[in-house]
């Protein structure tokens, strides 16, 4: 808002003064996650290194830290070769989707009060629906590259991602039933609480708590993590849905999936740890502004996240499956029944 005041103060009419302050918000923001995405990545392969106990990288600058513009420099001047047989437009296209739907989710999270591209009513369905057409970028780059393997890949990733989706749906649902909006700067002030243990209004701390399990272990299959990454299964795909793939346009499925991780890890703070809340309403916690405390919720769940790549084994198929429909989706529609009843019964936050 102040950015738009001062863009009208300039002269320019009201619709120009939007389309600027809108474009340079969504630039900054941009920018921002790409180097955030660049340390994310470091941590977590010296995560995976410690768990090991190895070093990790720890060469290219102090203590491995330019390890990953290394890693982006090496992409962008490698050869890009293209299959013979590929539809060649199609292949072009697959990772430039996958990046760009994972970087448009970002645009409805509240990072703190005020802090977000687009705080719009129905943000929860749009970032649902985000999260749904990133399979299309998978599914693409399996058909174009006329292999056998990458396609093979692509349909264990159509099947994968909407079995999962379905039951993080679900739990998405019993979160609004709580707040009683789809707006996630809403969701957050609903958990917002005036007793010094400002945690307890926390969603994860009421009876949603099973609702975070099955979110996580879902977030995970959605963005094919370990234990999940069926879709990158080297010993039976050899590399899954990008094998034909190299250089900048290998880089972008990879920046898209990192992403993705991370729009996962935030979408977690936001319904369930209170996003920008503090933990307690004393000083000096509450002195802490609000996207300190968002961004460490945020690298909690990265943490999590690299914990479960590093000890848990790979899933078979058939496990990942059984796991979505016979377990998640019957609990998740479950807790809604009673989430809903618990709602009419106690009028929470509706």
């Amino acid at each position: 808002m102040a950015l738009l005041n001062w863009l009208q103060s300039l002269g320019l009419d009201y619709g120009w003064a939007w389309f600027i302050g809108q474009a340079a918000m969504i630039l900054f923001f941009d920018v921002v996650l790409l180097v955030s995405i660049a340390f994310i990545l470091l941590a977590d392969r010296k995560i995976w290194a410690a768990v090991q106990l190895r070093r990790g990288p720890n060469v290219v600058g102090p203590l491995g830290l330019f390890q990953t513009f290394a890693d982006l420099f090496k992409f962008m001047f490698k050869e890009v070769i293209i299959p013979s047989s590929a539809n060649k437009v199609i292949f072009f296209l697959a990772p430039l989707v996958t990046a760009t739907l994972a970087f448009a989710g970002w645009a409805v999270i509240p990072m703190a009060p005020g802090w977000v591209v687009a705080d719009i009513n129905v943000g929860i369905l749009y970032l649902f629906a985000m999260s749904s057409l990133g399979v299309y970028g998978i599914i693409m780059a399996g058909w174009a590259s006329n292999s056998k393997y990458p396609f093979l890949s692509a349909l264990r990733a159509a099947a994968q991602m909407v079995s999962y989706e379905v039951s993080i749906g679900f739990v998405i649902i019993t979160v609004l039933l709580f707040a009683g909006s789809l707006n996630l700067s809403a969701i957050v002030r609903a958990q917002e609480t005036t007793s010094i243990f400002a945690f307890s209004g926390w969603n994860v701390f009421s009876i949603l708590f099973p609702m975070l399990p099955i979110f996580f272990v879902s977030a995970l299959a959605e963005t094919n993590r370990p234990p999940f990454d069926l879709v990158e299964a080297e010993s039976e795909l050899v590399a899954g849905f990008f094998v034909e793939y190299s250089a900048t346009q290998f880089m972008l499925f990879f920046l898209g999936e990192y992403v993705s991780i991370m729009l996962m890890c935030s979408l977690m703070t936001v319904l369930f740890l209170g996003g920008w809340l503090p933990p307690l309403n004393i000083a000096p916690f509450t002195m802490v502004p609000g996207i300190v405390w968002f961004l460490i919720k945020i690298l909690f769940f990265f943490f999590m996240f690299a914990m479960v790549k590093a000890m848990v084994p790979r899933y078979r198929y058939d496990q990942l499956m059984r796991l979505g429909w016979k377990v998640f989706l019957p609990t998740s529609l479950l807790w809604v029944v009673v989430t809903a009843g618990y709602v009419l019964l106690f009028h929470h936050h509706a």
